[in-house]
């Protein structure tokens, strides 16, 4: 049972012609399916109103082929054909009791229509976000047909059997555009003033408004301030006028650093100070986001009147179910986002959605899995050795268990492996949470046990008698260089001077001289360790053959953050250049373009290239027998703490139990969609 403090977070709330189950609210949030995977959509969608969201919105949904952001997934209500897919969203959430919402969207200028090949709208006429080609500047024929095309994409959302239709002013999309000063420089009655400039917007609300009548709630998603930061006042302002044409306002600020922060950089509640006076303002219900993860932090937001609702994107992935856990007094069950953004990482490279707490996003509708329910083993299950207890042998240690499974857990050392390495670099922390969810799921299974200290050799696993195995040893950072830009790599790197990742982050010593570190990933650890070295006082220069630092963490929304923090440190920072030999005194660098060759001072040498997966147990395990034999995680395929941990709850839930082929949603000429 449930603390009653926390009642009030299960207080239903009336927006406007509809009501609330309770506080919680899933925002608005890009899910890498869209319109192309709506089955996929819908059961994701569907799992987190079971777990007790009681407003599940959809991701930004397209009203008209002049909004086209392809190749990024997004949904859409162009046509019928839109009507249904977005109508089994719908359904799916209702069939748990939650409001369903969607998210009208058009992308002005930011849009390339790289799909739809009609020019994009705007204000103004500006470059693509991610195109070398200009949108058309609006003219009052465009703002009449874009005022029906809402119109007529708030129709079917309200034939979808959607309860929330959000008009979409934020995110530099097409109604930011026009409300911000710098991008709105037109002299009609659509631009100049900030009356003329919010016209548009307040036109959208009335038509919105008009078309779904006492149906659904009208939502507004805008910014507290103008894209600058400043004109707060004269936006409460408005927020205030327009609230007779709202039910409720999700507001958030032009950060999407800080909206969308990773934990490196991000706390909890970041957003409070910057949206607090809304709810005053409007007298209206109030819901923004913070990467809610703690229960107290989410009551004192109510209590408080900070919000009326607690909005979540990321914390609903990492636990659909944090609702009912909290409903149901189980606190300590609750998977907390670590903030890694892997989420929105997918997403920007164009597929559905993963998550390192939870292995199950993404896979309700493709395998058939569910975040708090595996299928049981039937009958007496023999016990597993899992050798081991990094994230991948944790998961499927949980995960058996959860089973039914008896599972003898064997690590070498201390519970954790790379997780327990890589959060000791500044800002990480939290991604500790990782371990110590596993380990508090494990505390419940009286059927796994484990057995820390303990190294496992061929031999030791052939006395224990068990026929069931999985290989859980992950990887190491490779010492000779081999990656991209070395395949091969460098027989000098075979140096005294030479440093693994894993060393320098187990505290191995690292000489007074200058430490270069070279890059050849591009996601967050080189940078990390930089930043770890440099601020220990190291002089520190960091070489990528990329353009930039930790390139790839462009996509988790770090990568600015990451090489601002580096410049602040002091490091040194040598992009487009490939560390190809170290030589007695330095180290020899070839430019990625040219080959041309400079050198520079090394006393240290990191290289961050490539891991070689620990995979010699499961070598020499392979012909003696045993019942089965698996390599999970790293051991089998290093990658990201994502990869370990979905790849090591497939293996568990197919033990003994091998799953069926995962389904495959795309069109099929002449059949139904599949």
């Amino acid at each position: 049972m449930r603390d009653p403090r926390f009642d009030p977070l299960f207080q239903p709330l009336r927006i406007g012609p509809v009501t609330a189950p309770n506080r919680f609210w899933q925002v608005p949030h890009c899910t890498g399916m869209g319109n192309q995977h709506p089955a996929t959509l819908a059961a994701m969608r569907g799992v987190k109103a079971e777990g007790g969201w009681g407003v599940v919105n959809s991701e930004y949904c397209s009203i008209h082929p002049t909004s086209d952001d392809t190749p990024a997934p997004y949904a859409s209500l162009w046509d019928d054909g839109d009507v249904a897919n977005m109508a089994a969203m719908a359904e799916a959430v209702h069939a748990h009791g939650a409001l369903a919402g969607v998210e009208l969207w058009h992308g002005g200028g930011r849009s390339a229509n790289i799909l739809s090949r009609v020019p994009s709208l705007g204000p103004e006429s500006i470059l693509a976000e991610t195109a070398p080609w200009q949108n058309q500047r609006m003219d009052r024929q465009d703002i009449k047909n874009l005022r029906d095309w809402h119109r007529a994409a708030a129709l079917r959302a309200k034939a979808a059997g959607f309860d929330v239709v959000y008009v979409y002013a934020a995110h530099t999309y097409l109604l930011a555009q026009f409300l911000d000063p710098a991008l709105n420089r037109r002299s009609d009655g659509y631009g100049g003033t900030f009356e003329n400039r919010t016209r548009l917007l307040r036109e959208l609300l009335e038509d919105t408004r008009e078309a779904i009548g006492d149906r659904a709630a009208v939502a507004i998603r805008i910014e507290v301030t103008d894209e600058d930061g400043s004109g707060q006042d004269a936006r409460a302002e408005f927020l205030g006028r327009i609230a007779p044409l709202v039910d409720i306002f999700d507001v958030t600020i032009p950060d999407y650093g800080t909206e969308m922060g990773p934990s490196r950089f991000v706390k909890e509640a970041a957003l409070e100070t910057h949206i607090a006076h809304v709810r005053a303002t409007t007298g209206r219900p109030v819901v923004s986001v913070g990467r809610f993860t703690s229960p107290e932090t989410m009551l004192s937001q109510l209590r408080r009147g900070v919000l009326d609702f607690i909005g979540a994107a990321r914390p609903s992935i990492a636990d659909p179910f944090l609702p009912a856990k909290i409903r149901d007094g189980r606190m300590e069950d609750i998977r907390e986002c670590i903030g890694c953004n892997i989420c929105y990482a997918h997403d920007g490279l164009g597929a559905p959605i993963r998550c390192t707490q939870n292995p199950t996003m993404g896979e309700e509708w493709r395998q058939g899995w569910h975040p708090e329910r595996v299928p049981a083993i039937i009958g007496q299950a023999d016990p597993v050795l899992i050798v081991g207890a990094g994230p991948a042998g944790l998961e499927a240690a949980v995960t058996l268990g959860k089973r039914g499974v008896p599972v003898v857990l064997a690590e070498a050392g201390e519970p954790g492996g790379r997780v327990l390495r890589e959060a000791r670099l500044p800002g990480l922390s939290e991604w500790g949470r990782v371990i110590d969810w596993r380990l508090s799921q494990l505390s419940k299974l009286p059927q796994v046990t484990l057995y820390p200290g303990s190294t496992m050799t061929a031999e030791d696993i052939r006395e224990t008698g068990l026929g069931h195995v999985m290989i859980a040893t992950g990887s190491l950072w490779r010492a000779d260089g081999r990656g991209r830009s070395l395949p091969g790599g460098a027989a000098s790197f075979a140096d005294p001077r030479t440093v693994t990742p894993d060393q320098v982050l187990d505290n191995a010593p690292i000489s007074s001289g200058p430490v270069v570190i070279f890059d050849d990933e591009g996601y967050h650890l080189a940078a990390g360790i930089a930043d770890l070295l440099a601020t220990r006082g190291h002089d520190v220069t960091y070489v990528t053959p990329a353009g930039s630092v930790a390139e790839w963490t462009a996509y988790t929304v770090e990568q600015s953050r990451l090489q601002a923090r580096l410049i602040e440190a002091g490091v040194t920072i040598r992009t487009g250049q490939i560390v190809t030999d170290l030589t007695p005194e330095g180290a020899l660098l070839a430019c990625a373009y040219t080959g041309r060759t400079t050198e520079i001072p090394c006393g240290s040498f990191i290289p961050v290239t490539s891991r070689e997966p620990q995979d010699g147990l499961w070598l020499a395990l392979e012909g003696l027998g045993l019942q089965s034999l698996r390599r999970i995680g790293d051991a089998r395929a290093p990658g990201l703490f994502a990869h370990a941990i979905h790849d090591a709850h497939g293996a568990a839930r197919a033990h003994l139990t091998p799953a069926p082929a995962p389904r495959r949603e795309r069109p099929v000429l002449g059949r139904a969609q599949a």
